[in-house]
């Protein structure tokens, strides 16, 4: 049995990362994209801005929703869903014809993004044991950053060969039907029904009617309120929304920071802030593999101090060069390092029952932060500089220090959750 266990792990940490690719190439569809569509569209690149404020929207909407669904009808029906959707939703983008027809497109894309998370986490716990959780989340999180790469990388190699963008969006769309039909097919046939099938089974016998479909946003405001008064859950929400602020902070000042205050080339910059992100997210591995092996409270400390000494040494404005590169080469894992960590410690304080609904609210989480960051820390480095963003972003780091104090306390208070199955 546990010989088995151990492949089913492998096989469902596998297909799930690359869901996860295939949902994060979908995330920024339009982003390598915008002028040219929004030239081909005769519209403004503002209104291709809304159209990307519209997706990230209903990603975050359905985050509860799709939550519930997921606890309650079963993970693959879910996983299902994403997919479906979302390859449905990169065609209509790849083919539209008119901003309305975009906007709709992203409302379908929207749909199928916002069942990645509800689906994945569940799986993931489900599927490995505790010795190896912290691991199988790192590898997830790795996936989704080669999603986040993977999208430009199409796109310039379509347009070299003298392709158009409208092509460009149809390959990856197509790279994603692909992968939903065979992913699902090979859950169906290999994977145990007692990791992919409905945690709560409560409302088992009910069936799919228009008054229940109309009722689910009423049972998500239920369950929302339900998990709100869980102070365990809740309290790692927040610690994700203000890791998530910090995070973005480093995606959009990082590249001012270097090219305004210590005056690097552009490109130079460019290519710095790339392998920025390539080692957060190969040091992603080594955060997973100390999670498992020490606790999720030295990762998040570790990471979080981090974040404050290397923002507050950038944000002098005063180092020396070689100093500068190096910096910025572990910036972004101070928060990457740390995230299997806070994807455990998520994890520990769902109920067997509801982690699908759980990591739905994390989502909602990590979601805010890209919606709070680059406005705010925007406007705090037109006003005072982008050397005064980088001061915010360690007092953020601050904040999730006395917030990782707060929550290691509640975990270490809270009685022990219901086995997963792969707990056993």
């Amino acid at each position: 049995m546990t010989r088995f266990r151990d492949r089913q792990a492998a096989l469902v940490v596998s297909l799930v990362g690359g869901s996860h690719v295939i949902n994060h190439m979908y995330y920024i569809l339009l982003p390598p994209v915008t002028t040219v569509a929004a030239a081909d569209l005769g519209v403004g690149v503002a209104r291709i801005g809304l159209a990307i404020g519209l997706l990230g929207a209903v990603v975050t909407a359905l985050q509860l929703p799709f939550g519930h669904l997921s606890d309650t009808r079963g993970r693959t029906p879910m996983l299902a869903l994403s997919l479906g959707f979302g390859a449905v939703g990169a065609i209509l983008t790849a083919t539209a014809q008119s901003y309305a027809w975009l906007l709709a497109s992203q409302v379908v894309l929207g749909v199928g993004i916002a069942g990645h998370h509800p689906a994945h986490y569940p799986l993931l716990s489900a599927a490995t044991d505790p010795g190896t959780r912290g691991r199988a989340f790192s590898v997830h999180g790795f996936t989704g950053a080669l999603g986040f790469a993977a999208t430009p990388a199409v796109v310039a190699g379509v347009v070299t060969l003298g392709y158009d963008w409208r092509v460009a969006l149809g390959v990856v769309a197509a790279l994603g039907a692909v992968y939903a039909v065979g992913c699902i097919s090979v859950f169906v046939r290999f994977v145990d029904d007692e990791i992919t099938a409905p945690s709560d089974t409560s409302h088992a016998d009910e069936s799919w009617t228009v008054s229940r479909v109309q009722a689910l946003p009423k049972r998500a405001v239920g369950s929302l309120r339900g998990m709100l008064s869980d102070r365990g859950i809740l309290l790692v929400t927040v610690l994700w929304l203000v890791t998530s602020i910090a995070g973005w902070g480093i995606k959009t000042q990082t590249l001012p920071l270097l090219t305004e205050t210590y005056g690097l080339p552009e490109a130079t910059g460019n290519t710095l802030v790339s392998a920025m992100f390539v080692v957060g997210a190969v040091l992603m591995f080594g955060g997973g593999w100390l999670t498992d092996r020490t606790s999720p409270g030295f990762v998040l400390v570790a990471g979080y101090v981090s974040l404050v000494a290397v923002t507050a040494a950038l944000a002098t404005g005063i180092l020396p060069a070689l100093l500068v590169v190096g910096l910025t080469l572990v910036l972004a894992s101070t928060i990457d390092y740390s995230r299997p960590a806070r994807a455990t410690l998520a994890d520990r304080f769902s109920s067997a029952d509801d982690i699908g609904k759980s990591f739905g609210l994390v989502t909602i989480g990590i979601s805010g932060g890209g919606a709070i960051a680059p406005p705010v820390l925007g406007w705090v480095s037109g006003r005072y500089g982008v050397e005064a963003s980088f001061a915010v972003m360690g007092a953020l780091g601050i904040v999730s220090l006395a917030l990782t104090a707060v929550v290691l306390r509640v975990e270490s208070a809270r009685p022990a959750r219901t086995p997963q199955p792969g707990d056993d």
